[in-house]
């Protein structure tokens, strides 16, 4: 798990050993069961998380029924608004795997950027990866039709098909499972 980490900042910048052993210190890495719920509406957070392995999701009640908004798969981060706001979440967060996680919050990055600047150097380039990507996803997102959010799907995020249940896919494209289904069966008659 310490490679994963390792491996992935080594894209952004290069760390000496006491750099290392200061974010091994900080006890950084949870093991977390398929299932389990990160964050539940109503409730305060200061938590951001990184997936070094598995699956989390993003989601809301609307009117009793769930509204998947993302998956965060390896390498991916999720800062919920909340930790940002101060103020009570307005969505769930769970695990849709059994995941491996790097839990931080905002006094843990203040330190180890204090100590570190390059942290917070490569902290902004990867949030402004991170924001860009986001956009681009909102805006496929928000002028495709649902068959086009699948084909997207399909080519951009193939492995979710086999990682969640549909009914969380079909929510997340913004379709009832049985449109899922039906969407399916039309694209393979073609």
């Amino acid at each position: 798990m310490q490679k994963l980490l390792f491996d992935f900042i080594s894209k952004y910048i290069s760390l000496t050993d006491d750099e290392r052993n200061v974010l091994l210190s900080l006890n950084l890495f949870h093991s977390v069961k398929k299932g389990t719920v990160l964050l539940k509406e109503g409730q305060k957070s200061k938590d951001s998380y990184f997936v070094l392995k598995g699956c989390i999701r993003s989601y809301y009640f609307v009117d009793g029924e769930e509204r998947t908004t993302a998956f965060y798969t390896e390498m991916e981060a999720l800062t919920p608004p909340c930790a940002l706001s101060k103020t009570p979440s307005e969505h769930y967060i769970s695990c849709s795997e059994d995941t491996l996680l790097i839990i931080s919050n905002a006094d843990m990055e203040e330190e180890v950027n204090s100590k570190f600047p390059k942290f917070d150097v490569m902290c902004r380039m990867f949030s402004a990866e991170l924001l860009a990507k986001q956009r681009i996803d909102f805006d496929e997102f928000k002028t495709s039709s649902p068959e086009q959010r699948y084909l997207n799907l399909l080519q951009k995020r193939p492995d979710l098909l086999q990682r969640v249940p549909q009914h969380q896919l079909a929510s997340y494209l913004g379709i009832t499972p049985q449109s899922l289904s039906r969407l399916r069966a039309r694209l393979l008659k073609k």
